[in-house]
């Protein structure tokens, strides 16, 4: 990669290569003493070439690679995938299938937003103790879903025509007690945490994003709702049972690093919602159609779009009527927000030590910006 040039008062930094969060990555710093004039990140350092994989996969083979791009989020990875081979096959799933299926995604959606959340207090510097708090309490989702999917990482749950299995006998019980315990544990989150003054003081007016600056650079996800734009895919073109299901899409019209988080702190609050609705509500049926084992979907182009915890992941999946599809094109959140964040600097002062508090607060996940 040929690196730009700069000017002589300007020092370069290579932050990295290192493994921050989510995989290893690289960061180039533009800095003036302690002020950032230019953030470059080093797009491709872990590229695994998940697109080239699924060419040389059926499209039931293809399940497994495509829930790598981001382990905390899995469900809603796969099932991106899933609904564009679905379209390219000509299949419809029964209706419980479609409410197993958001259940899924709001406890993925969940998971990844409290991993995120003690990335962020250790970004601060301040009380590093709740991220073991998050760890601790995501082992409460995790063990929701090995009762159900048998794992507790990379489910491969969701498949083309329904979901692999029905709820297990007792399992709604189960995540009713769940989402109770959950939600008392966050308003414990709220008062050490956001209403913290250490971490108000690291957060608030820290990368501000305004929202036409969020339009124009194609941010997604809680980085475009954190400056005040209502955008979700799960309202704005509904799949799965998102159409009957009742929930807020949460903003922020502040656009800084407190703002974003806040979202996705509210977002929590909506997905229990969404799961203790599908407790409580979900019809019954079937939960599957059969479908071949080696399915040739017709000839053409289709494509998916859901609501992963980072934002919107668009599907572009080419086929020309054999078992592998021809080409899949992947759009993830976070290359999209990656993009935003290389702007940052120039649209705010921002300091050497905020930047693992910008960058947490984008919540990438290198992987699945790399895929």
């Amino acid at each position: 990669m040929s690196e730009p040039q700069i000017e002589p008062e300007i020092m370069r930094i290579s932050w990295g290569p290192q493994h921050p969060m989510s995989g290893q990555t690289r960061i180039l710093i533009d800095v003036d003493g302690e002020v950032v004039h230019r953030l470059i990140a080093d797009l491709g350092f872990t590229h695994r070439g998940i697109e080239k994989i699924l060419e040389n996969r059926t499209l039931l083979q293809g399940l497994i690679p495509i829930e790598r791009m981001a382990m905390v989020d899995t469900a809603n990875i796969g099932l991106g995938y899933v609904l564009a081979v679905e379209e390219a096959l000509g299949i419809e799933p029964p209706e419980r299938a479609n409410w197993i299926r958001s259940m899924i995604c709001e406890i993925c959606r969940i998971n990844s937003h409290l991993y995120a959340f003690g990335l962020q207090v250790e970004s601060t510097g301040y009380f590093p103790a709740v991220f073991l708090w998050t760890t601790v309490d995501r082992e409460v989702l995790l063990d929701l879903m090995e009762r159900l999917t048998g794992a507790r990482w990379s489910y491969n749950f969701i498949i083309p025509g329904g979901v692999m299995n029905d709820l297990p006998e007792g399992f709604q019980d189960k995540v009713r007690e769940a989402v109770n315990y959950l939600r008392g544990r966050f308003r414990q989150y709220w008062e050490a945490m956001v209403e913290n003054a250490v971490f108000e003081m690291r957060c608030v007016g820290v990368a501000v994003l305004r929202k036409e600056d969020a339009i124009r650079l194609g941010a997604t996800g809680p980085v475009l709702r954190g400056s005040g734009v209502d955008m979700d895919v799960r309202k704005d073109e509904p799949y799965a049972a998102y159409g009957d299901l009742d929930f807020k899409v949460i903003t922020e019209q502040d656009g800084d690093a407190m703002a974003r988080l806040k979202v996705r702190f509210h977002e929590i609050e909506q997905s229990l919602n969404i799961i203790e609705q599908v407790a409580n509500e979900i019809p019954g049926g079937p939960v599957r159609v059969k479908i071949p084992l080696f399915p040739r979907p017709k000839p053409g182009e289709f494509l998916s779009r859901v609501e992963t915890a980072r934002g919107e992941l668009g599907i572009h999946m080419f086929t020309d009527g054999g078992m592998n599809p021809y080409r899949v094109k992947i759009n993830s959140p976070s290359l999209r927000n990656m993009y935003v964040f290389e702007r940052l600097a120039e649209l705010n002062r921002i300091l050497v030590a905020d930047i693992p508090v910008v960058i947490n607060s984008i919540d990438p996940w290198y992987l699945d910006c790399d895929r």
